[in-house]
């Protein structure tokens, strides 16, 4: 008799599918990695670790999420693959059981001008969606309430089959006429633009980048509408309005055709449509200094029509909703009761309550996307996926609780749990031990950074890691401890009035001579006090969050200077030019023009890159790695980590000064196995704000101030941070410092606790004193989580002098 197969009563048998529980990483190569290892649980929330250049990010972005977008893209038609980004295989022997991998990295979320909080989200589109239904007078569809369309009216005539059919459309948007969309308004100085004493061959344009003999100044003189060796105060009125305000026209050049149009418009167009913050530092300087922003006097900044703004809701117009506090627009989306968008107000109220349980309530809709920080945004990004109804995909957090209070971490490992929960797997790049701490599964790379990392050192539970011996094992439970005695003031820096943002027109004064932290729940007036109050004063000299831009030419010997120091060194060693000696310059290998490895793009398949087979990937002619200097070649100083070519450039015939003074400050933040020639591509995030730290270690300032140098820093990478702050104290400077890692809070001479809350909340100075008297007092948030985190009450200290604690 042949059995019949199993009916619905009985119980499944195990099948194969239950096996693929793992996502199995073998022989991962990428970057820094060593042919590692790896199984990760799937539907478990996994958290990598490991000190700052161990190869998490090489481990999870650039191969876990690399490959699964790749094999996703490859799904879609070669038509479809055309117009997406090629991806390279990553250097692995073979991955599997990959599902979708959603990416919620710290990258800007983009640099127009038009986007917002509201516009990066679906709550933008629902609020207009809702405008369009219940506001009066009724002005139209969601598009009559959106800046970034415009109203537009036209008409044709169509001929089909000798019918002659006339048509017409109307669009009604949103879209202030004055700013078009953008909300301010810009007026160029034109005197700012040129020397009128020049002609255009000898240079008059004296916008960056724009060079006599360049393309652009070159239309210019080709126009046939200007004389390129008169003084343009020589020039005719029409000469004048020709050069200034001229509309485009068609002219040819050299045979090519182009278009020339007035230098106004060429300078909005190449610097104004661009986000300020974006731009590199000349740049923007060229533009504070030629260009004047003020609010568009037609909308008041909103960027919406006057049309747009009459249409209200219980007397609130769009423009009054978006510019709330994300948390009290909640509270009036809540207060609607409109049976007829029931549906609507249910999702628009949930996704604006997401904001809030992700610690960004204190944000509005109208916000633009550019000035958020990469925490702010990595956050904005997960409210898109809070509510989503996918299950069974792959979350990768990079650094999540970045620019988080202590009392915010809580709340962001609550929304991990969450995702985790619906089902998804779940991995986060972190060296906060509050959020290892919730971890599944650990995943631990090092042993220590660079080529002395990207090896499995520990996979388990947390418990096991704090066993294990490893770095991350070994620091996991450190505490740093309130100082025994703290530094003298040497003088006061005042700031009186604060009212940037959220601040409430308050008086502070920041001490002089020591490490001072600001402090405060996020979006409690930090940032707004310091780079609103205090930074650009004369002496000042600021490291923020902006990210360190760099092409894959850029590296640490580019980006500090230090490669000019070397050039000259093997220059006047061989009796050469110095140009030989960079790879963006003479001495570049013609194949790769100095980049070290070929890129060929595939078209519609993913771009290769492969070792120059002429250079060997040493970037420079052979001719040139012929010139020596104590015994090495330029090729092999760019292969030398920091820390060894330190003591080869202090000695010897390879003497020279100027590149141990760069190189010692490398190695002061921590970079000493960083080589020379590393892309700056490749470096992590921690990587570049310590990176960038160095290179203002040099300036000449009184006043230093940084902004959350922790950053990216593991553990073990604190204590040498705080060792460095001691240092730049100790020399005399002011160290402030804007953080929320209690280490740095306890190893402070004096703090200043902004809040209570955040948003209209905050704004307010709630505490200054010692650490210690903050613990003793435990009056605000901060005092809470730092108490507990040094684990010890300090005995009070009632001196006005020292503390001074202020209602709200």
């Amino acid at each position: 008799m042949t059995a019949g197969p199993q009916t619905g009563t009985q119980p499944a048998a195990l099948c194969a599918a239950d096996s693929h529980d793992t996502i199995r990483v073998h022989g991962a190569r990428e970057n820094n990695l060593k042919n590692v290892y790896v199984e990760i649980p799937k539907r478990r929330l996994t958290v990598f670790t490991g000190v700052s250049g161990s190869g998490k990010s090489s481990l999870v972005f650039d191969t876990i999420a690399a490959e699964s977008q790749r094999l996703i893209n490859e799904t879609y038609s070669a038509f479809v693959q055309g117009f997406m980004p090629a991806l390279a295989r990553p250097e692995v022997d073979a991955l599997d059981g990959l599902t979708t991998a959603i990416l919620v990295d710290q990258q800007p979320m983009g640099t127009s001008l038009r986007s917002t909080v509201g516009t990066a989200t679906d709550a933008g589109t629902l609020l207009r969606i809702l405008f369009s239904r219940l506001a009066e007078p009724r002005i139209g569809s969601q598009k009559a309430f959106a800046f970034n369309i415009a109203s537009a009216d036209g008409s044709g005539v169509l001929v089909v089959n000798g019918k002659t059919i006339e048509k017409g459309f109307s669009v009604v948007g949103g879209m202030c006429p004055r700013c078009q969309g953008i909300g301010t308004v810009s007026d160029i100085e034109p005197t700012r633009l040129f020397d009128d004493s020049k002609s255009l061959a000898d240079g008059a344009i004296i916008v960056p980048g724009w060079k006599p003999d360049g393309w652009v100044v070159q239309s210019f003189a080709a126009s046939g509408f200007l004389d390129p060796h008169k003084p343009i105060r020589d020039y005719t009125e029409q000469e004048r309005h020709d050069f200034l305000h001229r509309d485009p026209v068609k002219v040819k050049m050299k045979g090519i055709n182009t278009t020339y149009e007035g230098l106004l418009a060429r300078v909005r167009k190449s610097f104004l449509s661009k986000d300020r913050e974006t731009l590199q530092p000349h740049i923007r300087a060229f533009v504070d200094r030629a260009v004047t922003f003020s609010a568009c006097p037609e909308c008041d900044g909103t960027r919406l029509s006057e049309t747009a703004r009459s249409a209200k809701i219980d007397g609130l117009s769009i423009a009054d909703a978006c510019a709330m506090q994300i948390s009290d627009l909640a509270s009036w989306i809540r207060g609607l009761t409109d049976p007829s968008v029931t549906t609507l107000l249910a999702v628009l109220g949930q996704t604006l309550d997401s904001f809030v349980r992700i610690g960004l309530g204190y944000l509005s809709l109208d916000r633009p996307s550019g000035t958020l920080s990469g925490g702010e945004a990595q956050r904005v990004k997960m409210v898109r996926h809070l509510g989503s109804a996918l299950t069974d995909v792959t979350y990768v957090f990079d650094e999540p609780t970045v620019g988080l209070h202590p009392h915010d971490i809580q709340r962001m490992n609550d929304l991990l749990l969450r995702l985790r929960d619906k089902g998804n797997t779940v991995l986060v790049v972190e060296h906060k031990p509050e959020t290892i701490a919730i971890a599944d599964h650990v995943v631990d790379l090092g042993p220590l950074a660079g080529t002395r990392g990207g090896e499995l050192v520990f996979e388990g539970t947390v418990e096991g890691l704090r066993a294990s011996g490893t770095v991350t094992g070994r620091h996991l439970d450190d505490r740093a401890a309130l100082k025994p005695s703290v530094r003298e003031r040497s003088g006061l820096l005042e700031v009186r009035g604060a009212g940037t943002h959220n601040l409430r027109n308050f008086d502070v004064d920041i001490p002089l001579g020591v490490l001072t932290v600001v402090t405060g729940v996020a979006g409690s007036g930090k940032s707004s006090l310091i780079h609103g109050s205090v930074a650009g004063r004369e002496g000042v000299v600021t490291v923020d969050q902006s990210p360190v831009k760099g092409s894959r030419r850029s590296n640490p010997a580019t980006y500090t200077g230090l490669l000019d120091p070397i050039r000259k060194t093997f220059a006047k060693a061989n009796g050469v030019k110095p140009a030989l000696f960079s790879p963006n310059s003479e001495g570049a290998c013609a194949t790769c023009k100095g980049a070290g490895v070929i890129f060929t793009d595939l078209a519609i398949m993913a771009g290769v890159a492969t070792i120059c087979e002429d250079c060997g990937g040493k970037r420079f002619q052979p001719a040139v790695l012929r010139y020596r200097v104590g015994g090495r070649d330029i090729s092999e100083v760019f292969a030398m980590p920091v820390a060894e070519a330190a003591e080869f450039f202090r000695s010897g015939a390879a003497r020279t000064p100027a590149a141990c003074t760069v190189l010692d400050r490398l190695a002061e933040v921590g970079l000493g196995y960083l080589t020379l020639g590393q892309p700056l591509t490749t470096l992590s995030g921690g990587e570049r704000q310590r990176l960038k730290l160095a290179g203002h270690l040099g300036s000449a300032g009184s006043v230093y101030i940084l902004d959350e140098p922790t950053s990216g820093l593991h553990l073990a990478d604190v204590e040498q941070l705080l060792a460095l702050l001691d240092r730049l104290v100790d020399s005399g400077r002011t160290v402030i410092v804007v953080e929320h890692h209690q280490a740095v809070m306890a190893h402070a001479d004096w703090i200043i606790d902004l809040g209570p809350g955040a948003g209209h909340d905050g704004g307010r100075v709630v505490f200054e004193g010692t650490p210690a008297d903050l613990v003793a007092a435990r009056s605000t948030l901060t005092g809470e989580h730092l108490a507990q985190y040094v684990s010890a009450s300090a005995p009070r200290n009632h001196s006005a002098e020292r503390s001074r604690a202020r209602s709200s």
